[in-house]
């Protein structure tokens, strides 16, 4: 038999060439900046959160390869007012938090409507996140 993990232990890790990492976006605002400016679509959201999944989700059936970075609830003051100083957010910032074009989109409900009217692909492209 498996054993379940408590859900405190598991942590999301990406590829680094034959090492693997953990994801840790916390920091100084020089680095969030940098992760937003060096990605064409970001989405910054709780860990295990159902909403990120969804933007996730309609963002690679289009064919966008987002950067997903997930924070831990401890995170989330300290993270969403760096990311408010990073970009003008125009409101307050929710997540899941999308950054299209190194600056602040929205949160599902704009990534939703937007695809819904068919003004999506083309921000999408103009950012450079899709090719087609």
């Amino acid at each position: 038999m498996h054993q379940a993990l408590p859900y405190q232990t598991w942590h999301k890790t990406t590829s680094v060439g034959l090492k693997e990492r953990p994801i840790k976006i916390s920091g100084t605002r020089e680095n969030m900046k940098r992760v937003v400016k060096e990605n064409a679509v970001v989405v910054i959201c709780r860990r295990g959160c159902c909403m990120s999944h969804v933007v996730t989700r309609l963002l690679l059936g289009l064919g966008v390869n987002p950067t997903v970075k997930e924070i831990d609830e401890e995170d989330e003051v300290l993270v969403r007012g760096e990311l408010e100083r990073v970009g003008s957010t125009g409101g307050e910032l929710s997540f899941p938090a999308v950054f299209i074009g190194g600056t602040w989109f929205g949160g599902l409900d704009r990534v939703m409507a937007t695809h819904i009217t068919g003004e999506l692909n083309p921000i999408l492209r103009q950012a450079g996140a899709l090719w087609l």
